[in-house]
């Protein structure tokens, strides 16, 4: 039986219309929401679809779901692909494929705007372990601001993610503090790539840390050691993206 959820707030509501992944079944409104701008724009496409529409008291979308902006959309589960279908997008948008790896990374919010500066930056698709990570649950929808609905994402494996990756000559760096780790910079971002972010508590873990074939640290001058994983990703997205740029030209 086909499972079903709420994604709640303006944007990740409308990104889901505009992205049409998932099955819709019910688009509420709470009373009192006027239908402009980012609000009449979703109306329109789920009447366009067929998507019923019901006016609702606010605290029934309250129970829903928090910061929910009024607006609610009844969806499928996330429709997770297989890793071949990124290498795929990329070879159709003729770029050398950037994947990016989160080991074990357990917070939504953190998820969430990973995602967001995955879409943000070219990255083609992500994968996740199936077993004691955040998936894409509804908060995450919420936290990537609905970036998640065009972002291609699967579940299986590191390990063998990782090997498939190798397969396809695309080479893997884990974003790592320690002393066995180089510059971020002393690597060519250009080819294919993978980043491999690591857990918030712990990292990488051990048999991830040693399928990379390159561990690299963001240089920082501050007071602070480190970085937290969503943080810490984006910058190594963000740089990856500026150096495929800059030979773009």
């Amino acid at each position: 039986m086909e499972m079903k959820e709420w994604i709640a707030g303006r944007n990740p509501v409308y990104e889901a219309l505009v992205a049409r992944r998932r099955q819709f079944y019910q688009l509420l409104l709470a009373k009192g929401v006027e239908e402009k701008g980012r609000v009449n724009d979703i109306v329109k496409m789920a009447r366009q679809s067929h998507i019923p529409v019901e006016n609702v008291e606010r605290s029934l979308l309250n129970g829903l779901a928090d910061n929910h902006q009024g607006v609610a959309l009844q969806v499928s589960e996330y429709p997770y692909v297989d890793l071949g279908e990124m290498i795929e997008l990329a070879q159709f948008r003729k770029e050398p494929p950037l994947i990016l790896i989160l080991d074990v990374l357990q917070d939504p919010q953190n998820f969430g705007n990973l995602i967001r500066s995955a879409e943000a930056f070219g990255v083609h698709g992500i994968v996740i372990p199936p077993n004691r990570a955040v998936g894409v649950i509804p908060s995450v929808v919420h936290a990537s601001s609905g970036a998640s609905e065009h972002m291609l994402i699967t579940q299986g494996n590191l390990a063998q993610a990782i090997e498939a990756l190798k397969q396809n000559e695309i080479w893997v760096v884990g974003l790592e503090s320690n002393s066995s780790a180089q510059p971020i910079g002393s690597i060519s971002l250009n080819g294919p790539l993978a980043v491999v972010v690591g857990s918030e508590g712990e990292g990488l873990r051990e048999l991830t840390r040693k399928s990379c074939d390159f561990l690299a640290f963001l240089p920082m001058s501050g007071k602070i050691g480190s970085l937290n994983a969503a943080v810490a990703g984006s910058i190594a997205l963000y740089l990856v993206f500026s150096a495929r740029k800059a030979v773009k030209g």
